[in-house]
């Protein structure tokens, strides 16, 4: 069976990398805007490092994005010429609380979502709205200790109640936590959390995990309560892990690694901790003192599809000595048999069936891909009728490759997929590094790692080419 007549085909950003404007429309300060360019990133990413804005010197990229604050008619107007009927974007939580504690909303925030979200149905775009994408109000931060506290599920009740009643009719494709395993790897973008030197992360991070399963849960019912039309998904930061080896040791680290990936995902899907979470627990002498009703708010609240990004396999090894990848935040062995891009991320399409039938044998549910894609440094060129160019055809080897092994998943192996949404469809800043220069687009942005540049966008070779595989539905690749 080849992809339904109404696959949804679009692209992703998140407002942490995309939207800027972060002292404008009442917008209150975010954990992201406080991640730095350069060195001190990864630190402050996973929590061990803290920086004070007013004391330090650093280049904040995600305060200014790519401007789309200022920018989205255009933005969107383009992508409305590549064919998209779906756009992931996700939603600032300071842009609607700017505290994240208040009692009422701001009004503004709230008008520009209205404005964005007018503008795709304008065009027949479907928005697929991330509620949560890295995003957390640094007042919750410091007040509560970000997602460690209980108290911040009724800070994200308050917020999704607010997000569902505003656009209902407008919306109906919702996620609530952006690759929630990212809180395992880079715990404050994640969740908010900083660490004092004699605290136990691994514990802290459980907690947080948990606090975020029960509001994510909650999330779902309201969704449901005020629109039955509302479909709501998880999503997971994905890809299997292979073992390096026929070595039993390596085939058992590869199954312990795949576990702990899916381990939130097993509880958002299915409604219930699985019994080797419980012994994990019990290891780390977490005690999640669930209520009954907390049991029933995640058995009864399971989400209707599972959502992901896939970058590339992973794979594992117990043996000395083997040289090491990274991708996606994820350290891992090197794979002899892939390529890898400029960053050091293998590439792997087929890595990308492997893990979509993993995830439909597992969860039997829907699944969307929304995000993936290849970050690469691209040269924007002068043609001879003046118009600039990007002759990006690594990226559109990338993504037809991918395109191809997630429609053999479909039509050879019975999976089902609704949709596919290539990460930073609009060059964006990096999550992992920060950078401009590493660039996912089919449209170009002139913005470079320092800050410089006039924010203006220029369509490269793969914008045409993606307009062809929307037109066509996947037959013209």
């Amino acid at each position: 069976m080849p992809l339904s007549k109404d696959f949804l085909w679009g692209g992703a950003t998140a407002a942490n990398q995309c939207e800027g404007a972060y002292q404008e429309g009442g917008r209150g300060l975010a954990n992201v805007d406080i991640i730095p360019h350069g060195e001190d990133r990864l630190a402050v990413m996973k929590g061990t490092k803290h920086i004070q804005l007013e004391n330090s010197t650093s280049f904040f990229p995600a305060q200014q994005g790519i401007d789309f604050y200022h920018h989205y008619e255009e933005d969107i107007r383009l992508f409305a010429e590549m064919g998209f009927n779906v756009f992931r974007m996700s939603i600032a939580w300071s842009r609607i609380f700017p505290m994240g504690d208040e009692e009422e909303p701001n009004e503004e925030g709230l008008q520009f979502y209205d404005r964005v979200f007018q503008e795709c149905k304008k065009y027949g775009i479907e928005p697929l709205v991330t509620i949560t994408h890295f995003d957390c109000p640094m007042h919750l931060i410091h007040t509560y200790g970000g997602w460690k506290n209980p108290k911040m599920i009724s800070f994200y009740e308050k917020l999704v109640t607010v997000l569902f009643k505003r656009f209902k009719g407008l919306v109906r494709y919702w996620i609530t936590f952006n690759e929630i395993n990212m809180i395992l790897h880079l715990p404050f973008m994640g969740a908010g959390l900083q660490f004092q030197p004699e605290e136990d992360q691994e514990k802290a991070k459980y907690i947080s995990a948990h606090h975020e399963l029960l509001a994510s849960a909650l999330a779902t019912k309201i969704a449901h309560e005020i629109d039955p039309n509302n479909k709501v998904g998880c999503m997971m930061a994905a890809g299997d892990y292979y073992p390096y080896s026929s070595l039993p040791e390596d085939v058992w680290e590869a199954k312990l690694k795949d576990r702990e990936n899916m381990l939130f995902i097993d509880v958002q899907a299915r409604g219930y901790y699985p019994s080797y979470a419980h012994k994990k627990f019990q290891e780390l002498g977490l005690d999640l003192a669930m209520t009954k009703e907390e049991e029933q708010l995640l058995k009864e609240n399971t989400v209707d599809f599972i959502s992901f990004s896939y970058y590339s396999s992973r794979c594992i090894t117990t043996q000395e000595g083997v040289g090491e990848t990274i991708g996606n935040a994820f350290k891992g062995t090197k794979n002899p048999y892939l390529k890898a891009s400029e960053w050091g991320w293998q590439i792997d399409p087929l890595g990308l069936r492997i893990t979509m039938n993993s995830l439909y044998d597992r969860y039997q549910k829907p699944l969307f891909i929304v995000e993936n894609g290849l970050g690469a440094k691209d040269k924007l060129i002068q043609k001879e009728d003046g118009t600039y160019t990007v002759e990006d055809d690594y990226r559109i080897d990338y993504l037809r490759a991918h395109i191809q092994a997630f429609k053999q998943a479909v039509e050879e192996d019975g999976v089902e997929l609704w949709g596919y949404t290539p990460w930073g469809c609009i060059d964006l800043v990096s999550a992992s590094t920060g950078e401009m220069d590493k660039r996912y687009g089919f449209i170009y942005v002139d913005r470079h790692n320092d800050g410089s540049g006039s924010f203006k966008r220029y369509k490269k070779k793969s914008f045409y080419w993606y307009q062809q595989v929307i037109k066509s539905n996947g037959e013209q690749l």
